[in-house]
């Protein structure tokens, strides 16, 4: 099964976060992500930028 990866874009580059990504939840100050094997992390002040399903990648970035 192939799963989701969850990158930070940062100056037009784009940095790994997650792998593995099996349930984003985007909350009031946050998203919540969990992973296959790593759990549930939270990311404060991120929002997602775009999705692109074909590949797999949630491409994120940090709110001013």
């Amino acid at each position: 099964m192939c799963q989701t990866s969850a990158l930070m874009e940062k100056n037009g580059d784009q940095e790994l976060l997650l792998e593995n990504v099996t349930n984003l939840e985007i909350l009031s100050d946050r998203l919540q992500i969990t992973t296959l094997f790593e759990g549930t992390s939270s990311w404060p002040g991120v929002a997602i930028r775009r999705i692109d399903f074909a590949a797999g990648k949630v491409y994120l970035y940090q709110m001013q």
